[in-house]
């Protein structure tokens, strides 16, 4: 069973940074398919970025792309998403998951993956 656990949330102003990571246990991490999804009050997930267990090729949202840079340390079996000039648009509760291998075509699905983190809260103020 692998287990997930975000962290790195808060409060920022419009144009600030946050630096979100996901701690995973319990599985074969540098294998498994690693993503970021976000959901906003009253609105459904959302893929935001992820990255290929092997060659760590990496998928961004168009919405988040050129801001956020997803990465993952395999030694620390961590993932982190960087995300510089945040907008309030970017206000959600952020989420990480796993899949297993095979890689799957489908990797902005929420369903595509197996295992959850809890989510980190981050709020950007105007």
């Amino acid at each position: 069973q692998v287990q997930l656990v975000e962290s790195g949330g808060g409060l920022v102003q419009a144009g600030g940074s946050l630096r979100l990571s996901c701690a995973a246990s319990g599985g074969t991490f540098r294998a498994y398919t690693m993503a970021w999804f976000r959901q906003a009050a009253g609105k459904e997930r959302e893929f935001v970025s992820a990255i290929r267990g092997v060659g760590g090729i990496t998928y961004y949202a168009d919405s988040v792309k050129g801001r956020f840079t997803i990465s993952r340390d395999n030694a620390k079996n961590t993932m982190y998403l960087q995300m510089n000039s945040l907008k309030p648009e970017d206000t959600a509760v952020y989420y990480c998951a796993a899949r297993p291998p095979p890689f799957s075509t489908t990797y902005n699905y929420p369903k595509s993956y197996n295992y959850w983190g809890q989510g980190t809260q981050v709020t950007v103020s105007s």
